[in-house]
């Protein structure tokens, strides 16, 4: 008989099932894999009812952090508890201890007299002339036997017995006699009535004395004690005690038990009433100490409090706020220190505001002042600048340095002007619902002329929607003019894109170029007025060095920002970031303030995409191609792995931005979160004959001034 084994195996001989395969062992990670994504799944659904949880305790938690004076008397609370606790388990444990001693020994003595007083007893009741077995002693008759008492039944005596025992102790003990069943049986065939348990006080004797105390009485004999539950009828719970125990003869001669028990109600109404005293007394103790603590907290951290409030208010411009001052003490001390801090600070304050005031006011006088001659200057000067051709040439050559001086004398009259008004307060802003598209156009096609000298192309970027503000367009336009200005004066030749962007209740401009940047640090000084980098100061091109000073104060007219972002040889940008209703907070701006073709966003690209050039444009071609990277051999946006959008901002082809250089180690690049600073950039000057693509040794030098030749501030 052939078996499953053998018709599977015949089967596959003759080809009717495929060959068997072993199951595939589990791979080691397999069952754990599972349980970690598992894990993974429930960490979100933890953290949300973490912070569900949380969330009601947050006020408590707050308070509890900016609140000494609760810190210090919750924790003076705390401690308090903690003791009177301590205090009381051990002073509870004490007398405790001693009432169980004190009613041990007490039931000792009278358990001890009334085991004598029954064994006596028993002595007293034998009959005369017997030895207590009911033979006689000697050889009378047995009339004389039956002349003395009658015989008494054990049953009764053991009853008697018992009552007597229990009579002086009603409720401070019970008295219970035993038996042995051997002895029952023997009487129970004698006599009319059972030697059973007696017992007082309704006491259920064989649950309330222990087995474990009868048989060491049993057997052992001698006086032998325990701690048991006393057991009365209706009582089923019992109340503790002390059993103590002693096995003793009746006047017949027959062993029986004789137990005391001693009930520790007494005991225990006393502890209880200790307790009750001492929880009393320790909820008084912590509230008193509470009270204590925060008394004496209050003495301390009031004056505190009456310092970081004068403090706060000295902050908002109250300079004629002092604490008052009472006593001698250390707390008087730090009062009268404070109001004479507060006195000197009021003191130099008023004398640096009176200074500032002196000076914005000498400042406007001038600008004022020198307007009227200046006119007339100016006048002069386009008199002998129109008639520089009748004049030889050197003479005319001063005409023009007069005439360009001139007019730049003028500007600076202005932008002090201008300056003074911010000083004073006194600029007002004019805001009206705008299309920032508008602006920029007026200021990229005033900028063309300027842009096409240099070699450079303007490219707007993001004007395919409204860019809609509550603003003032003349003080937008001449913030964008400054910076699309700098921007085509200091870009080498490269094109300069402007941006457009709206987003989250702000909207933002911001201004590329692809000129030598600026250096770790100068984004946050460029915008200080008339700062250069060069301590010659020498200006010999560009502005006044007040015009990013005057752009910085238009943009905190508005509620917006003005920030800076650059790196050395890799361009630089200015973004104008203002709020769509005017008076609204500005939370985030739509455009980032480090570009996305930065040096630093490359690199960290070509490191995640390490095919770099070889991407999707890889076999577009390489050198100076539409990449930013030119030289480099990449091939733009597409072949770093960068977006459209990142590409489509970047340059042209005959503009690239200049590539990193291998022999000298770049630094760092400029904080791009850097808030709006002040100050100038200080770069070395293109010169004339350069090509578009810049050679990287000198991309490499730039940030070192050359005397004669400096770049003046933005």
């Amino acid at each position: 008989m052939s078996g499953p084994g053998q018709e599977s195996g015949s089967a596959r001989r003759n080809g009717a099932l495929p060959p068997a395969r072993e199951p595939a062992a589990p791979a080691p990670g397999a069952a754990r894999r599972p349980v970690a994504d598992l894990l993974r799944d429930l960490l979100p659904v933890l953290s949300a009812a973490w912070r569900w949880a949380r969330r009601p305790l947050l006020p408590g938690l707050r308070l509890w952090r900016r609140n000494i004076q609760l810190r210090v008397v919750a924790t003076t609370l705390l401690m308090s508890v903690g003791v009177v606790l301590l205090l009381g388990v051990v002073v509870i444990g004490q007398v405790r201890n001693g009432l169980l001693e004190a009613k041990t020994k007490a039931a000792q003595g009278q358990a001890l007299g009334g085991f004598s007083v029954a064994q006596s007893q028993a002595v007293s009741d034998q009959e005369p002339g017997t030895d207590g077995s009911g033979a006689t002693s000697g050889g009378g008759s047995a009339a004389g036997g039956t002349a003395g008492r009658g015989q008494v039944d054990p049953g009764t005596w053991l009853t008697d017995l018992v009552q007597q025992l229990a009579s002086g102790g009603q409720g401070v003990y019970y008295v219970v006699a035993l038996t042995s069943e051997s002895d029952q049986q023997s009487l129970q065939s004698g006599s009319a009535e059972t030697h059973g348990p007696r017992a007082s006080g309704d006491v259920l004797p064989d649950n309330s004395v222990p087995s474990a105390l009868r048989d060491s009485v049993v057997q052992r004999g001698g006086v032998y004690q325990l701690d048991t539950r006393i057991i009365r009828a209706g009582d089923p719970g019992g109340q503790p005690g002390l059993v103590i125990g002693k096995r003793l003869n009746d006047e017949s001669g027959r062993s029986y038990e004789l137990y005391y028990l001693f009930p520790f109600t007494q005991e225990e109404k006393t502890l209880s009433l200790v307790e009750t005293t001492l929880a009393t007394a320790g909820v008084f103790v912590v509230g008193l100490l509470g009270a204590i603590a925060w008394l004496v907290v209050r003495q301390v951290v009031t004056p505190v409090r009456m310092a970081a409030s004068i403090s706060q208010r000295l902050a908002d411009g109250v300079l004629h706020e002092r604490m008052k001052v009472s006593g001698d003490d250390d707390i008087a001390r730090l009062g009268e220190a404070f109001n004479k801090m507060a006195h000197t600070l009021q003191t130099k304050i008023q004398q640096l505001e009176e200074l500032s005031r002196m000076q914005r006011r000498f400042v406007s006088d001038v600008s004022h002042e020198l307007r009227t001659p200046l006119t007339t200057v100016r006048m002069a000067a386009d008199v002998i600048h129109d008639s520089r051709e009748d004049f030889d040439p050197v003479t005319a050559r001063s005409a023009e340095l007069l005439q360009s001086q001139v007019e730049r004398f003028d500007s600076l009259l202005s932008d002090l002007l201008e300056i003074s008004r911010f000083d004073a307060g006194a600029a007002a802003l004019d805001a009206e619902p705008i299309d920032l598209r508008d602006v920029v156009h007026r200021v990229v096609d005033a900028a063309e002329p300027l842009a096409e000298r240099k070699g450079s192309r303007l490219v707007v970027r993001g004007d395919e929607q409204p860019v809609v503000a509550e603003a003032d367009a003349r003080r937008v336009e001449r913030v964008l003019r400054n910076l699309v200005v700098n921007a085509v004066e200091h870009g080498e030749g490269r094109d300069v894109v402007v941006r457009l962007a709206t987003a989250s209740g702000a909207v933002a401009v911001a201004v590329r170029d692809y000129g030598v940047g600026l250096k770790p640090g100068e984004a946050t000084r460029v915008f200080n007025r008339f700062w250069r980098a060069d301590p010659a100061r020498a200006r010999n091109t560009g502005g006044t060095g007040l015009g990013l000073s005057i752009a910085v104060e238009d943009a905190r007219l508005h509620g917006g920002r003005l920030q800076a972002w650059g790196e050395p040889g890799g361009g630089s940008q200015f973004r104008l970031t203002l709020p769509r209703t005017a008076g609204d907070s500005l939370l985030r701006s739509p455009i980032p303030l480090e570009p996305e073709d930065s040096r630093r966003r490359r690199a960290a690209a070509a490191q995640r995409d390490p095919s770099g050039g070889t991407g999707r444009a890889g076999s577009r071609g390489s050198g100076t191609g539409a990449g930013p990277a030119g030289t480099s051999g990449a091939t733009g946006a597409a072949g770093t792995g960068h977006s459209a959008q990142a590409s489509a901002a970047l340059p042209s082809a005959r503009s690239p931005i200049p590539p990193v250089p291998t022999k000298t180690p770049r630094p760092p690049s400029a904080d791009p979160a850097a808030l709006p600073g002040s100050g100038a950039r200080v770069v070395s000057t293109r010169t004339g004959g350069d090509s578009a693509v810049p050679d990287p040794d000198r991309a490499s030098t730039v940030g070192r001034s050359t005397p004669g030749k400096d770049r003046p501030d933005r």
